[in-house]
């Protein structure tokens, strides 16, 4: 990377000269003209790592260009959003991100705007930067209306304070890769700090079901609204061990739930205190689901509701549907507009992707911590396959993208798998710890196969399959990398920067 970087470098300071000479009789003052060349040439540095990147097939060009760009202006960020009419929309969380941020895409889309969006996921501050700079003219002026940032929650604060955003969607927060997040208070209390700083004019859209998502509204000037499932059809009684937050931001009490729905994500109240779930301005009041199928979702929203069909399959994406509809209804966007983009909606890679693998099909979607994992399973045991046995691909690594901590193995809900698998392989970097905890949920050891190289594994687990069957890939995030640029070079699938 740093050869990559000073060749570009060299090339910026062969070509920042002629981009003076262009500037400089548009304004006459000094300080401006600096600023304009030094964000041109910001400009160009990361346009030009961007394709020497996807050129030297070095990857997709997501984050080098941003690190390159904000080495030359350190403000390149902050200076392209500040042109937007419209502003920016961050969206964060643990888990559904990339997706929902996709929705909330396509929905401004369908109402015809044009939108900078960071499509593929690079959701750190350079995966931002990149985004911007992709996006402008020669002279760093964006040809966008609005942004739309997928963003890390360790990075909120920093993209808070760089992107002044005129809406930022929280939806949900869950313990994940404690070696580089911490627990989940620490990262509440970093977004809560981040939120008091945002202006009355600024909009918060937050989970109402989840309490360390819910209680950041609290106190803030800035708007805030609540969305969340009212269809209590899909509780699971009492919160589970693995919930994360689990007590009071108040008091410290316990908290009771009426029905819980997942993790610590429910109709929640502290029974000492007071402190509730509060009310939703946008709520999914119906929900059906059919396994891998799609849903089926009636949405409430201040000015009436409407139904539609989503594509994709869990009810974790359905309340991400949910959050996506609450943003738009903020700028403010149509229901029929939300409802035709959801309606079209294709997952992101990774993410419930649907791959043709030859005479079979490949159901890839993306696990990362207990909670994801879980919801996952549960959705994969209500297929109809899961009657006959299921075929699975498990791949878990522990590289620093994945988190190196994975003992989320074990609060993961794996047990609902008993007596619906057919055959299982287990591949990646700790592929022995899953293949151990996959036993000790009840998978029988004849049923499983331990395989550490992923292309041998993939084979092995395609080989498997009888006719009309599907083979559930469940991969932790690098591992879903190795695997998706396996399937690309097998012309399975295309590379995700193109998707």
């Amino acid at each position: 990377m740093q050869e990559v970087e000073g060749a570009l470098e060299l090339r910026l300071r062969r070509r920042e000269p002629r981009i003076a000479a262009i500037m400089l009789p548009f304004n006459a003052s000094g300080e401006v003209v600096a600023l304009r060349i030094r964000q041109a040439a910001a400009t160009l540095a990361g346009k030009t790592a961007q394709q020497l990147s996807q050129r030297l097939h070095a990857g997709g060009g997501t984050t080098l260009p941003g690190l390159v760009a904000r080495r030359v202006a350190p403000h390149v960020l902050q200076d392209v959003v500040q042109a937007l009419p419209q502003g920016v929309i961050l969206v964060t969380g643990t888990n559904g991100k990339t997706t929902t941020a996709r929705m909330v895409a396509a929905i401004l889309r369908a109402d015809g705007r044009r939108v900078l969006h960071n499509r593929a996921g690079a959701n750190l501050l350079s995966g931002l930067t990149t985004t911007a700079v992709a996006n402008t003219d020669l002279w760093g002026r964006p040809q966008a209306d609005i942004a739309l940032f997928e963003t890390d929650e360790a990075h909120v604060p920093a993209a808070v304070i760089e992107t002044q955003p005129r809406i930022v969607l929280v939806l949900n927060l869950f313990r994940d890769q404690l070696d580089r997040y911490g627990e989940v208070d620490t990262i509440a209390r970093r977004w809560r700090a981040a939120f008091a700083s945002l202006p009355g004019s600024s909009t918060v859209v937050l989970n109402a079901d989840d309490p360390a998502v819910a209680n950041l509204g609290a106190g803030l000037a800035c708007k805030v609204v609540y969305y969340g499932l009212e269809d209590v059809s899909h509780g699971i009684g009492a919160a589970r061990h693995t919930a994360d937050s689990a007590f009071c931001s108040r008091c410290g009490t316990a908290l009771d739930y009426a029905p819980n729905f997942y993790g610590h994500m429910g109709h929640w109240h502290c029974p000492n205190c007071g402190n509730t779930r509060p009310a939703t301005d946008v709520a999914l009041q119906h929900l059906r689901l059919a396994g891998t199928a799609a849903s089926q979702l009636t949405i409430r929203e201040p000015h009436g509701g409407f139904d539609l069909t989503l594509p994709l399959p869990g009810l974790y994406n359905a309340i991400n549907a949910t959050a996506a509809i609450a943003t738009a209804l903020q700028l403010p966007v149509a229901p029929v507009k939300m409802r035709d983009a959801l309606e079209g909606f294709a997952a992101a890679f990774g993410r419930i992707e649907r791959i043709s693998a030859g005479a079979h099909e490949i159901l890839m979607a993306l696990i990362k911590n207990p909670v994801g994992a879980s919801e996952t399973v549960r959705m994969v045991v209500g297929t109809a396959e899961a009657a006959q046995g299921l075929h699975l691909l498990i791949a878990i690594n522990d590289r620093i993208a994945d988190g190196t901590d994975v003992s989320w193995l074990w609060d993961a809900d794996w047990e609902q798998l008993g007596g619906h698998v057919a055959h299982a392989i287990v591949t990646g970097t700790r592929a022995t710890d899953m293949a151990v905890r996959l036993k000790y949920a009840g998978v029988p050891p004849d049923h499983m196969e331990t395989i550490a190289d992923g292309a041998t594994a993939l084979d092995r687990a395609l080989a498997e399959l009888g006719a009309g069957d599907t083979l559930y890939l469940l991969p932790t995030y690098t591992a879903m990398l190795d695997l998706r640029a396996e399937l690309v070079e097998r012309g399975f699938a295309r590379p995700f920067w193109a998707d």
